[in-house]
Parts: C-alpha cells; structure tokens; sequence
C-alpha cells in the first residue's frame, strides 16, 4: 500500500496531512477576507458618518441597497468615498457626496469593471438630489448588473 491510503504512525496519512494543511490555509485566507471587509466596511461608515446629514442620509441607504443587491463586493474607501470592489480589489461602483467637491448633487458611479455595457455608448455616472424608493430599485438593478455578468 501506498504511503497515501497507509495510516502513519501518528494517525495520519500523507494525503490527509496535506489536506488538512490546505484546509488551514483556506481558513486563514477566510479570516483575512472577513478582516479585510470588516475594516473596508468600517472604514466606509465612518466616512459616511462625517457627512453633512443630507448626504450621509443618501451614503446610508445607497450602502444598505448595495450590500443587499452585491454582498460579494468589498465595501471601503476610495479617495475618500464609499465605494465597493470585486474579489480582485478593483473598485467596482462609488458614491461621491455633493459636499465632496462642493457639487449640487451627488453622484452614484461605476468603474470599467462593472459589466454596464449598452451597445458603444452608456451611462456609468448618476446624478442623486435625493434618494426616492425609484432612485433606490435603479441603483440595485444596476449593481446587479453591474457584477452580474462577471459573478463578482
């Protein structure tokens, strides 16, 4: 018999042994992943919670819509803003509030990674005054979209 179906005498083959290490490594890259979300997400609120009430009041909700419609994307911070990123770290979606740069109106982007692609021309930028139920299905419709095609 081979050393692989053969129990050792420490009870284990060498192929359990081998899969019980990378079994260790896979909890370890998990743990690092719940780490790495818990402080991205962290880190976005906090963001959020500096905002003017107006705004922070849009962040809020549009966090809460993205979390429901893309639990796989990664919430943090990107050049200060709420933002969202695929498995790879590429920022997927964003929103930028008016008191950022002093705007009118805030904006809810997406990056070249969200899979938004209409023909050769599409939006990939939305203007937000205020955050209607409507304002809330489109953004979630989009971000599905948006990481639909790709599984992020």
């Amino acid at each position: 018999m081979s050393t692989a179906t053969t129990k050792q005498q420490d009870g284990f083959t060498a192929a359990e042994k081998a899969a019980m290490k990378e079994r260790a490594k896979e909890m370890k890259a998990e743990a690092r992943a719940r780490e790495d979300r818990a402080a991205g997400e962290a880190d976005l609120l906090a963001k959020i919670a500096e905002m003017p009430e107006h705004d922070r009041a849009m962040a809020e909700r549009i966090h809460a819509v993205v979390k429901a419609s893309a639990p796989a994307l990664m919430p943090k911070t990107w050049y200060g803003m709420p933002a969202y990123a695929n498995k790879d770290g590429k920022v997927v979606c964003f929103f930028q509030p008016a008191s950022k740069f002093d705007a009118r109106y805030a904006t809810f982007g997406f990056n070249d990674v969200a899979n938004l692609d209409e023909g050769a021309m599409w939006p990939t930028a939305f203007a937000l005054k205020e955050l209607t139920a409507a304002g809330e299905a489109r953004i979630a419709a989009l971000v599905e979209q948006a990481v639909g095609a790709r599984g992020e």
